[in-house]
């Protein structure tokens, strides 16, 4: 199907030490079926010690006349809300298109976020699967937990379940009207900063369509100490933005936690004779877990370390709920050296583009 490109689109990559990454994201943006004339690269690199900037120059070097335009600037910030902050008073298109460093995109990737735009959306996002490259047995498994709802979460991204207007989307497609009215990223986020945002573009009146044939894939992560972390990291930081934005945040962010609290609750009524509800709990959390690793395994995942998906369900919940606890209890002492969630540059990125509108 062809587009003629009647929207300038700006896709922004983000990095920080992603050089083995991003050459297979490059190779992607280049077999964009979109015209690549209307379509400039914007990336941003987040004072990276390998040689993610030097990759990223090397792609501007070669291919910026391929393209509409392609820059490569510094966030010193190195975090990634700053570094969309610093890409957002930077790209001059109809449409900025969100890309992590660490993810694939299909030929069709671009082509399908102008079509959904095109129909009368402000926002587009599609599916998000997990993948891993060149993956050993270990590490299929730890992709079946992180694919898993069970493991993961229930957000409309990790799958497909047609097309509707989500609270959130993965990879998004906004035109440029939702940052003029809204402003920037709250930089004083981590991890979070898209729930946040995304929470004022629907307060803005914005509605954000998930479209499942949009499609782009995420690397998880390839090892068990890494995903530990990023399950942490996570929780910790729902814990702190539940004192700053809890309208940003779902009930289900909060499941780990709960978890959490049964297993100190249920523990200390059974060191004082009551069992019972420790054993209802296990039960019934033992069989959930048996239930989702018989759905989660087919017969080509199938491999022996696969029997370790119930004890690896237990291990990510229990992280992510230590981490919302660690979360909560540090919330107070953050609150004191932040803006109570509004982030100065948020405002300056509105005032900025709407300047340029103008």
């Amino acid at each position: 199907m062809e587009n003629n490109g009647s929207l300038l689109i700006s896709l922004c990559v983000v990095a920080r030490n992603e050089e083995l990454s991003l050459p297979s994201l490059f190779s992607d943006i280049l077999a964009q079926e979109y015209p690549h004339e209307q379509m400039e690269i914007l990336l941003a690199d987040s004072d990276s010690t390998d040689g993610t900037k030097a990759c990223m120059e090397q792609f501007a070097r070669e291919h910026g006349e391929e393209f509409n335009r392609v820059l490569v600037v510094d966030n010193p910030g190195k975090t990634l809300a700053k570094g969309w902050n610093v890409l957002l008073q930077t790209f001059a298109g109809d449409v900025i298109l969100r890309v992590d460093a660490h993810a694939n995109i299909p030929s069709d990737f671009v082509r399908k976020n102008v079509e959904c735009l095109e129909s009368g959306e402000s926002v587009s996002g599609g599916q998000r699967p997990c993948v891993l490259e060149a993956p050993t047995q270990w590490q299929k498994t730890l992709l079946l937990a992180e694919n898993s709802l069970f493991g993961s979460s229930i957000a409309s991204f990790r799958r497909d379940v047609g097309k509707m207007y989500a609270k959130s989307v993965f990879h998004g497609a906004y035109r440029r009207e939702v940052f003029e009215a809204i402003g920037g990223y709250n930089e004083e986020l981590g991890r979070t900063e898209d729930n946040e945002i995304h929470y004022r573009m629907r307060k803005a009146g914005f509605r954000l369509c998930f479209d499942p044939s949009i499609i782009s894939y995420q690397h998880v992560r390839s090892s068990l100490k890494q995903m530990i972390r990023q399950k942490y990291g996570n929780g910790k930081w729902v814990g702190l933005t539940a004192g700053v934005c809890p309208g940003c945040l779902s009930l289900y962010h909060f499941v780990p936690f709960a978890f959490l609290l049964g297993i100190l609750v249920t523990t200390i009524l059974a060191c004082v004779g009551i069992w019972q509800l420790a054993a209802l709990m296990w039960g019934m959390y033992a069989l959930l877990a048996l239930v989702m690793t018989v759905a989660c395994v087919r017969d080509e995942n199938w491999n022996v370390t696969s029997l370790l998906l119930p004890f690896l369900f237990l291990i990510l919940h229990v992280c992510y709920g230590v981490g919302t606890a660690v979360g909560l209890i540090k919330l107070p002492f953050w609150k004191k050296g932040h803006h109570g969630g509004l982030s100065p540059a948020m405002e300056q990125v509105r005032i900025l583009l709407n300047q340029k509108s103008n």
